[in-house]
């Protein structure tokens, strides 16, 4: 019996190419033996997640709808019941109403297929954004408002790290200038990007995208079409020695802020990872968020392939 996954976006990509805020349609077949997959029941609720057994399959794609409040709890309750403890995927994103696809059209959750570990695969996540300068720990905030980063008051430390142009006209930063929150516990450095919100000059004030608090860490970090190109390479390098043997197909989730958008010429992200790893069936789309790990990032690519 045939069964389908997938999800509404403002863009979607295939081998070489991406389409956005245009119509499009992007869809691999793939052929498993049936007692390599489930499909992924629809979860609203982490309470939801008591009908899947723990560590009954390896590794899990999904797609997710950013209006249910409760989506990171869904993340990491599902990647805590594979015994990978990997889910990979993107949110949906759309002008209008967002949905997905689990067998028939679904909304306000997460959904998708658990997969065995008989089934090979890879996953690696490129960052593209780089860091301007070391981690600051934060010494009072309030949600996610930051007073003081070092006892200092953020705006100051802010101004440092940018340099003195984007300091004297802030508003040249908005759309270049973030914030890295640190992820615990990683090998890899990886960190969570999050949009500076605000400032304000008279209290030293910096709000961000994220709730923080006193003893937190973070950086600035700086997007440019540079960077992003050579941790896309990077992370190609790696998941191409990760995956010994030819691809038969991968799936690819690009965030919004990314695309032509971050490298300058429509199709540039996706013809790197075809001139780099080869003319294999290749779909996604992007995303309103990205999920690797049990983690949602922002500006970030999530690139799986199925040996």
């Amino acid at each position: 019996m045939p069964h389908w996954t997938g999800s509404v976006g403002v863009g979607v990509c295939a081998t070489g190419v991406e389409y956005l805020e245009e119509p499009a349609l992007a869809v691999m077949l793939g052929e498993f033996d049936p007692a390599d997959f489930s499909m992924l029941p629809l979860l609203r609720t982490p309470e939801n997640l008591e009908t899947i057994g723990h560590d009954a399959y390896y590794f899990a794609v999904v797609h997710g709808d950013p209006a249910n409040n409760r989506i990171q709890d869904l993340i990491e309750g599902l990647s805590a019941r594979v015994s990978s403890g990997f889910v990979v995927g993107g949110l949906s994103s759309a002008r209008g109403d967002t949905a997905q696809i689990a067998d028939e059209i679904v909304s306000n959750g997460l959904s998708g297929v658990l997969f065995s570990d008989r089934v090979k695969l890879a996953t690696r996540l490129t960052q593209g954004i780089s860091p301007l300068g070391p981690r600051h720990r934060v010494t009072t905030a309030n949600k996610n408002v930051i007073g003081s980063l070092d006892h200092r008051p953020a705006l100051d430390v802010m101004k440092e790290e940018i340099g003195e142009e984007l300091a004297n006209n802030l508003r040249l930063a908005a759309g270049n200038i973030f914030v890295g929150l640190p992820v615990q516990g990683s090998d890899t450095g990886d960190y969570l990007v999050r949009n500076i919100l605000g400032v304000d000059p008279q209290n030293g004030l910096v709000a961000i995208g994220e709730h923080v608090s006193a003893g937190d860490t973070l950086l600035f970090c700086r997007r440019d079409r540079q960077t992003a190109e050579d941790d896309l390479l990077r992370m190609l390098a790696a998941i191409g020695a990760q995956l010994d043997g030819p691809i038969r197909g991968g799936v690819y989730y690009s965030c919004l802020g990314r695309g032509q958008h971050m490298f300058g010429t429509p199709h540039r992200e996706m013809e790197l990872i075809r001139d780099t790893l080869g003319d294999f069936p290749l779909v996604g789309f992007f995303a309103n968020g990205e999920i690797s790990h049990n983690r949602l990032y922002g500006y970030t690519g999530v690139l799986t392939l199925f040996g």
